[in-house]
């Protein structure tokens, strides 16, 4: 992959080019869907929608949930992590998930990232664990917590 990989803002000019991003059939009960994501980010004023764009191409989303600046010591969520289904095995996915994990580096007191994902999703422990996520349970729905100390 040598294109470059940006996080943008969702916007109203990319908002519908962001909704219309598809996951594989396999893989639509593993992660909500961008419309809902959009939706919840309306309603949570902490939520950080960003479309993923690689050489000008919408290639996938992600959210996250950093707090507020004045909050100590902050924890950030990424919630929401999906690559198209077009785009999938480019190495898309790793390279915005970098870009991320450097976005909110970025922000200051953040000490930790946690990110949750289904524990039957093949990919989600060593793709994660190869970033330095380290697992440390399951939440109330089920889904595995891992953590990453900054």
């Amino acid at each position: 992959m040598r294109e470059h990989i940006e996080l943008r803002d969702v916007t109203p000019e990319n908002r519908q080019a962001v909704v219309d991003l598809e996951l594989g059939p396999e893989q639509r009960d593993l992660v909500a869907s961008t419309a809902a994501s959009l939706a919840e980010a309306r309603r949570d004023p902490d939520a950080r929608p960003r479309a993923i764009y690689a050489g000008g191409r919408l290639v996938g989303f992600l959210m996250y949930d950093a707090g507020r600046p004045g909050d100590e010591p902050r924890e950030a969520l990424i919630y929401r992590f999906m690559i198209d289904r077009r785009y999938q095995g480019g190495g898309y996915g790793r390279a915005a998930l970098a870009r991320a994990l450097d976005e909110i580096r970025a922000l200051p007191r953040v000490s930790k990232i946690v990110i949750s994902y289904m524990p039957d999703n093949p990919v989600a422990k060593p793709f994660y664990a190869s970033f330095g996520f380290r697992e440390v349970g399951t939440d109330e729905d089920g889904e595995m917590i891992a953590e990453l100390v900054l």
